[in-house]
């Protein structure tokens, strides 16, 4: 069956946080679970877009202020949330940056990592005992079909050189550890038995701010060229986002994707990923490093062990066995 936006559940009485809703795929899967009634966090960069983003959604939203590329300002909008909410059903993780013009954030990192994977990953930390005992309540992290193109070690050279910053190369390391992240989390969390899942999600190909913004001049006639044959509208784009966050048939630690066209188009279904995504090995040491560079380190119910990076991973649910 063709899974669309009709698809998606009541969500009344459910508190969901969408990063980078002020526009393209965040605003759409902000906009759609307005609609079916969850109260919505729009947490943007800017305040002045996410008000104006929170206009033309309607329903039940606020707009908090959050700088991925500052720790300080993920803090800042964590306890802003923290102080107002008891529980959070949903989080999406869905803000990034391609090809940025700055080179480090205001930590250090490379724009893309610190960006698109440390930014989240301290954001989820800082939030997640909100969504531990909340059934149904699940972490949905927005990966690429670049995660391929993310080759290299994913170490604290990778994290804090500059070097590429402007490659494809650069930009899906950030968006293989995005997939890592959701997968190891997944784990983590099964492993303390939380009702909270974590899933990963990409949109395909689609023509949003981020192909507008600050590609290197020579990917442009590529990208205008594959955008007009394969990409697909952010309402479309947003569904597998959208599928991962309120379909509870999916489970946990499962990665959706447009389902045709390589991927770049179509109803949300399984998503293939690449080997390195399923290292499980690196999935840990990823971990670590992240929880290090971050300063934000996850707790979990006693009942969770130790991880044994020996396992293998299902390709489509993440699952280890």
């Amino acid at each position: 069956m063709a899974w669309s936006h009709t698809h998606v559940p009541d969500q009344s009485g459910r508190v969901a946080l969408v990063t980078g809703a002020s526009g393209g795929i965040g605003l759409e899967t902000a906009r759609v679970l307005a609609a079916r009634g969850a109260h919505v966090l729009l947490a943007c960069r800017s305040m002045e877009r996410g008000r104006a983003a929170a206009a033309r959604i309607g329903g039940s939203t606020e707009v908090v202020r959050l700088d991925l590329a500052s720790l300080d300002s993920v803090r800042e909008a964590a306890a802003w949330v923290r102080g107002r909410y008891e529980r959070l059903d949903l989080l999406v993780n869905n803000a990034g940056v391609m090809f940025p013009s700055y080179r480090r954030t205001e930590d250090g990192f490379e724009a893309h990592f610190g960006v698109n994977h440390l930014g989240h990953f301290a954001l989820t930390g800082l939030l997640l005992d909100l969504m531990t005992a909340v059934p149904g309540s699940r972490v949905v992290t927005v990966s690429s079909l670049a995660h391929r193109a993310g080759l290299g070690a994913l170490d604290e050279d990778a994290a804090r050189s500059s070097s590429g910053r402007r490659s494809l190369t650069a930009y899906g390391r950030s968006k293989l550890a995005n997939l890592m992240f959701a997968r190891e989390l997944h784990h983590r969390l099964t492993t303390a038995g939380t009702a909270t899942a974590s899933l990963a999600a990409h949109p395909g190909l689609s023509p949003t701010g981020l192909w507008h913004g600050d590609a290197p001049r020579l990917l442009r006639p590529v990208a205008s060229a594959g955008l007009r044959w394969l990409a697909q509208p952010a309402d479309r784009a947003a569904l597998p986002s959208l599928r991962a966050a309120t379909d509870l048939g999916v489970p946990g630690g499962a990665h959706l994707g447009p389902s045709k066209l390589f991927e770049s188009r179509g109803a949300p279904g399984p998503a293939r990923s690449s080997r390195a995504s399923r290292d499980v090995a690196v999935q840990d040491r990823l971990w670590k490093l992240s929880e290090g560079l971050t300063g934000v380190r996850y707790t979990f119910p006693p009942a969770l062990a130790e991880t044994d990076p020996s396992g293998t991973v299902c390709p489509v649910t993440g699952a280890r066995g």
